[in-house]
């Protein structure tokens, strides 16, 4: 299959006027809330043993130009793994520890699904060529998710969203993270299943049942919700699969360490994102890989962490 254009803007070729103020980092907070905060946001992590596994595909519906074949065997060490996506109450204790600035708050601007814009808001943000249904909204951040006059107050526990590859690695180091490898995140993903589409298998709605939130209806004028959501889901939402991870796909697209083409400055992404419909980005199966430049953002990318097992 040929590709698409990429699931999520990159921010080189778009230029839009800033009118929103470069936001003031908050002042970091002292060191034994820093300990507790750091503690809590790696608490959680699963421990995997690691070992040999299939990695990658040759489905038919893939897409070949992404590098998602040939089949091969990885091995993989044993590593730790948060079973969810970073959230926004989590990222919300890193800035506060640490004031961190998110690239999206420095550049002024981030990338918006344009159905969730106002009519005037959408008036004013630049559509991307090939992709107009992504606009380039100034002031749309991690906490302003569709832009001035929207918060992520009333979902803190959802995926933390227009965060840059850079952003999750700053959020690592604070936290005595890092970013899963492409490897470790399709061992992780799989949850123990052999070559399956999906991280609970092969059918995408066994026997009717919605295991992932992707668009549904017509893509990009019509959503169905028929998953039960219009935008993110909250970072528990769904059944985890065989290891523990929730939402390992659909929801939001997941950074990973590696680079998508060795040779090349752009960063892999995996899981597909609350946005793709077979129409068009079929990026929601396990196999599946997308990647961006490290500073860009978009409502639909988050990440998750990883870390080595602990020393017994």
């Amino acid at each position: 299959m040929p590709p698409k254009p990429c699931c999520t803007p990159a921010r080189e070729p778009v230029s839009v006027s800033v009118s929103a103020a470069t936001p003031t980092a908050q002042a970091p907070d002292g060191p034994a809330e820093v300990d507790q905060a750091v503690r809590r946001a790696v608490r959680d992590l699963l421990e995997l043993p690691g070992g040999r596994f299939l990695m990658g595909t040759q489905d038919a519906d893939g897409f070949v130009a992404d590098g998602e074949g040939p089949i091969r065997e990885v091995v993989v060490g044993a590593f730790r793994v948060a079973p969810t996506t970073v959230t926004n109450a989590r990222f919300a204790s890193f800035v506060k520890a640490t004031g961190h600035v998110t690239e999206a708050e420095s550049f002024g601007f981030s990338f918006v699904f344009e159905g969730f814009l106002d009519d005037r808001l959408a008036a004013v943000s630049p559509a991307v060529a090939g992709t107009p249904w992504w606009r380039a909204v100034s002031g749309a951040d991690w906490r302003r998710p569709e832009g001035p006059g929207s918060s992520f107050a009333d979902r803190q526990d959802h995926p933390v969203v227009h965060v840059s590859w850079n952003d999750a690695r700053a959020y690592c180091a604070w936290s005595g993270t890092r970013l899963p490898t492409e490897a470790e995140w399709e061992y992780a993903a799989r949850g123990g299943l052999e070559q399956r589409r999906y991280p609970w298998g092969d059918e995408l709605r066994p026997g009717g049942r919605y295991m992932c939130n992707i668009w549904n209806g017509d893509f990009p004028t019509h959503n169905s919700l028929a998953d039960g959501y219009r935008g993110t889901a909250p970072a528990k939402s769904f059944r985890p699969n065989g290891y523990g991870l929730y939402n390992a796909v659909g929801n939001v697209w997941e950074w990973c360490a590696d680079r998508f083409d060795p040779a090349g400055p752009q960063r892999s992404m995996r899981g597909g994102s609350h946005m793709c419909h077979d129409s068009y980005c079929n990026r929601y199966r396990v196999a599946a890989r997308t990647r961006n430049t490290p500073d860009s953002s978009s409502g639909n990318i988050g990440f998750r962490v990883a870390a080595d097992p602990l020393a017994r």
